[in-house]
């Protein structure tokens, strides 16, 4: 699994690419906790468009960089989610927990302000 990452108008987007489960898991948490450490009000954006399947460990580390991100008054939100990963988010009771988007300019905006 790979994953873009690039800053647009202060916010890291963030464009996985492939299953967040096994072993790609530890390598999205490599590609991402940095991303909030580096700021002192985290802002990021994660385009789940190229993921296809995500397990409860790929869940966790959503979980943890909301947790680390929102403990420096930050905010992540997530677009382009897919039917399986929602369905994951839903039943888990979590789906209140990440701002949702419709476009990426959407969210670009919303995060933003």
């Amino acid at each position: 699994m790979k994953t873009q990452v690039h800053e647009k108008n202060g916010i890291t987007i963030l464009k996985p690419n492939g299953k967040i489960m096994g072993n790609s898991v530890s390598e999205f948490k490599k590609t991402i906790s940095p991303q909030i450490e580096a700021s002192n009000k985290p802002r990021i954006l994660i385009n789940l468009e190229g993921v296809d399947k995500m397990d409860s460990s790929g869940l966790g580390v959503l979980i943890g960089a909301y947790v680390a991100a929102t403990q420096k008054q930050g905010r992540i939100g997530i677009i382009h989610v897919g039917k399986n990963i929602k369905n994951l988010i839903v039943i888990s009771r979590l789906v209140r927990l990440f701002e949702h988007f419709d476009t990426e300019e959407a969210a670009l905006s919303a995060l933003a302000a």
